[in-house]
């Protein structure tokens, strides 16, 4: 049997020494490409492009989609001027990754947002961001643990009867945790699946359950064994292509 093709958007890193200073790469981070392939899958990293009928041609090739991390979500796709600790923003990945999302919605295929990825969907179904979570009047937790990608940092709480739950088959257990911005309003049209502690919204899914977001990062956590259940949201894009 063929196995299906998932697409992981990718990124672009820009060399900052070597014999080509400046040079521009595409590439994903490998725990992406390995959580599909540990998985079942077949891996396809989707090179960035501002060419958008090239955007919908690398679509009509894989059967599921990854939209992974990286960037700052620009706020000016969600209404707002660009406060003071915002990090680097990339408005060309924004329309990209957004059209990924839009053409996988279209073709009706499993999606799965990653960090970023999850900011992605809430945005582009018309929610909102903290530019920062320092912004956020009520106590918040460290959500930036800096260090041990594979080391889960703080609890999380799945809503009872959600897709994610039913996916991941547990509904309290931690995650690791590498983001500085947080989901501010959940879209209207999505559910809130997933809260930390300390209330931030960290799981969302639409209402079909074709399409989640986590605001975690499962990828790094495929090999630990204590949460080998992150694992499902891989086997979910890729059961689901199949």
């Amino acid at each position: 049997m063929t196995k299906p093709i998932i697409g992981i958007s990718g990124s672009v890193i820009i060399d900052n020494g070597g014999i080509f200073p400046g040079y521009h790469r595409s590439y994903v981070n490998e725990d992406y490409v390995d959580s599909v392939v540990q998985n079942g899958g077949v891996p396809f990293i989707i090179p960035f492009t501002e060419n958008d009928e090239v955007i919908k041609s690398q679509l009509e090739h894989v059967q599921g989609l990854i939209l992974s991390g990286g960037h700052d979500v620009d706020p000016h796709s969600y209404g707002e001027e660009p406060e003071q600790k915002i990090g680097a923003t990339w408005p060309a990945r924004d329309h990209f990754d957004r059209l990924l999302l839009k053409f996988a919605e279209e073709k009706g295929i499993p999606v799965l947002g990653i960090c970023r990825g999850a900011q992605i969907i809430n945005v582009a179904h018309g929610g909102s961001l903290y530019q920062d979570l320092s912004y956020r009047k009520q106590k918040t937790l460290k959500h930036m643990q800096g260090h041990t990608p594979s080391l889960p940092t703080h609890g999380m709480k799945v809503i009872q009867g959600s897709k994610l739950a039913e996916i991941l088959g547990k509904t309290e257990f931690q995650v690791n945790s590498f983001h500085h911005q947080i989901i501010k309003e959940v879209a209207p049209d999505l559910i809130e699946s997933a809260t930390a502690p300390d209330g931030v919204p960290e799981g969302i899914e639409n209402k079909a359950g074709t399409v989640i977001g986590v605001q975690w990062h499962p990828e790094m956590l495929h090999r630990n064994t204590k949460v080998s259940f992150m694992n499902n949201l891989f086997r979910w894009v890729i059961d689901n292509a199949k």
